[in-house]
């Protein structure tokens, strides 16, 4: 039963029914469903889909599922009780067994189609049909959705096994990239970064996949063995999990009239997205092109500041391909991530992203996906020339508002009141030069040291580039000097304390994480779980011991490691 929490604010969510009585299916009660698809989403092998916004499908229940960990946070935020993860009907449903739950809640989920852009060029290939119509959610399986304290979320499972766009896969996820999601989405979402969130994770205790993987000690760039991981499910959840690649099917599908319902079918993805995602800053009463033109503003704002928001934290998507760009503006598929440990602008977890989808380059990745998004729209506008001039004008103005967004964040991570272009040029330098370790030199700069000394514990003194360490400490020192002359006078405690709450303590490195899924694949959870405890606490100042153990340096014998400084997959 439902009870009142202590604040008398909300309903206590303690059991599956109270959960089902949330329930509220927007996407598939307002959308199209595939014609061909099957009502009772027993629909997993490949095939081509030429039409509709989702595919009922069943998903396939990991064997003997195990409780790993929840979201406490987001259990909190949704009224749900601590205590519902472990009980047997959620972790039925959460694992992927749909067969017993209450009504209304469906005994199917869905999956979505999308098409794929690379640096805003759409490709097809990458479907086995080389038509772009078997391309979309080849492992994730929405299974409901629930309208909590006025907030509407969907409830997406990740390794819920195969659809009509597994392109051949066996649908599942294992351990490994389930933990590494898991601990990211929360811990960005602790960070302030706009993300997916994690409901829950769940392992099976036998049933098993084989995956390519690094040797212990590889610093192969591929993955160099076959490995038998455990199976997982975790749970992710969202206001929506729509994609500019979703927009860019339906778009294309419009502009070849590849079936009668096409424009119709875009113009409905484009007014659920408005609706779900937008609704508080885009009046429902307008017109469809201006709805568009304003989508266009809004999705403007938050892309930017997203971007930015991942800079600031040292975080690179490793693979932000359109598929990969949430339509809400928020970080979506914890695939190739990864946080910087030394400052480099072009840090790259990914063997296969390229440099396009580097560090610092993600701003201008950023430009080439909302082209994407932009381009998706324009059939909704082709007979309005005037709302079609405003879009062009949105999106060509998209890399000025994008480098405001970066020249705010940098003056924010300085504590300084406005950019300076000459000392921040000077410091990126340094620290490229030294280099030094990203996280810790923005957070002992926070404490607005009297001499570089305090800065040293964030240099990696081992890896120096310079022939003249002498030269380059006198640098440092005049660099801090001229830092300081910009700061505010006689305000060094209330500087520190503002720095400190945009210059995060601790970071999920990679590092952590493999010791962590490696003892969770033993059955042992005890330190993925510690890492979940910091990790959502990543500004305040934490015990000694978690202090020596999580804000350190990278040790040498870590650095260019398969599987921990880059990986070429993430299944």
């Amino acid at each position: 039963m439902q009870k009142r929490t202590p604040r008398g604010m909300s309903m206590m969510v303690e059991t599956v029914d109270d959960l089902a009585r949330l329930a509220d299916y927007s996407f598939m009660d307002q959308l199209n469903c595939d014609p061909d698809g099957r009502a009772d989403g027993a629909d997993h092998a490949p095939r081509q889909v030429f039409s509709g916004h989702y595919v009922p499908v069943k998903p396939t229940p990991i064997e003997n599922p195990e409780y790993v960990a929840h979201g406490k946070t987001l259990f909190n935020e949704l009224g749900l009780a601590d205590s519902l993860a472990q009980s047997d009907d959620f972790t039925r449903m959460f694992s992927g067994d749909l067969s017993r739950v209450p009504e209304p809640i469906r005994k199917a989920g869905w999956a979505c189609g999308y098409a794929l852009s690379i640096y805003g060029n759409e490709y097809t290939r990458q479907c086995p049909f080389q038509t772009g119509n078997g391309y979309g959610d080849g492992r994730a399986i929405s299974v409901l959705e629930v309208v909590a304290n006025n907030q509407r979320w969907e409830m997406q499972l990740k390794g819920g096994g195969r659809t009509p766009y597994c392109r051949g896969g066996d649908g599942r996820a294992v351990l490994r990239s389930s933990v590494r999601e898991f601990l990211a989405q929360e811990h960005m979402h602790a960070l302030g970064v706009p993300t997916s969130r994690s409901l829950s994770l769940y392992v099976s205790t036998t049933e098993r996949v084989r995956r390519p993987w690094y040797s212990e000690g590889s610093r192969s760039t591929d993955p160099d063995v076959l490995v038998s991981e455990p199976v997982a499910i975790s749970t992710r959840v969202a206001p929506s999990f729509i994609r500019v690649g979703q927009l860019e099917l339906f778009s294309r599908r419009a502009r070849k009239q590849e079936h009668p319902q096409a424009m119709e079918e875009l113009e409905k993805i484009v007014l659920h997205l408005i609706d779900r995602e937008y609704s508080e800053v885009i009046d429902q009463t307008l017109a469809t092109p201006e709805k568009v033109v304003m989508l266009a503003q809004a999705f403007r704002r938050r892309l930017t500041s997203l971007v930015a928001n991942w800079v600031r934290v040292g975080y690179c998507q490793g693979n932000f391909n359109s598929d990969n760009c949430a339509a809400g503006g928020y970080t979506l598929d914890y695939g190739p991530f990864g946080f910087c440990d030394v400052f480099d602008p072009r840090y790259q977890p990914w063997t296969g992203g390229g440099h396009h989808y580097a560090f610092l380059n993600q701003p201008a990745a950023a430009d080439r996906n909302f082209y994407s998004f932009c381009t998706a729209l324009r059939p909704l506008l082709a007979a309005h020339p005037g709302c079609l001039r405003q879009l062009d004008e949105i999106q060509g103005d998209f890399p000025q508002v994008m480098q405001d967004e970066m020249e705010k964040m940098w003056a924010a991570k300085l504590g300084l009141d406005a950019f300076d272009a000459e000392l921040f040029s000077e410091l990126a330098t340094l620290m490229m030069q030294t280099p030094v370790d990203y996280t810790m030199f923005f957070r002992e700069l926070s404490s607005v040291p009297d001499d570089i000394e305090g800065l040293k514990k964030s240099f990696y003194e081992g890896r120096t580039y310079a022939a003249d360490p002498e030269g380059l400490d006198k640098r440092w020192s005049a660099w801090l000097t001229q830092w300081k002359s910009c700061i505010r006078p006689g305000a060094r405690e209330e500087l520190s304390h503002q720095m400190k709450g945009v210059n995060p303590k601790y970071s999920l490195r990679e590092w952590f994480v493999v010791p962590a899924y490696q003892q969770a694949a033993e059955g042992n959870y005890t330190l993925l779980r510690e890492l979940q405890e910091v990790m959502t606490q990543p500004y305040a100042e934490q015990s000694r011991d978690i202090e020596d153990k999580y804000y350190r340096l990278k040790p040498p014998e870590l650095f260019d490691l398969g599987g921990s400084s880059h990986y070429s997959c993430s299944s």
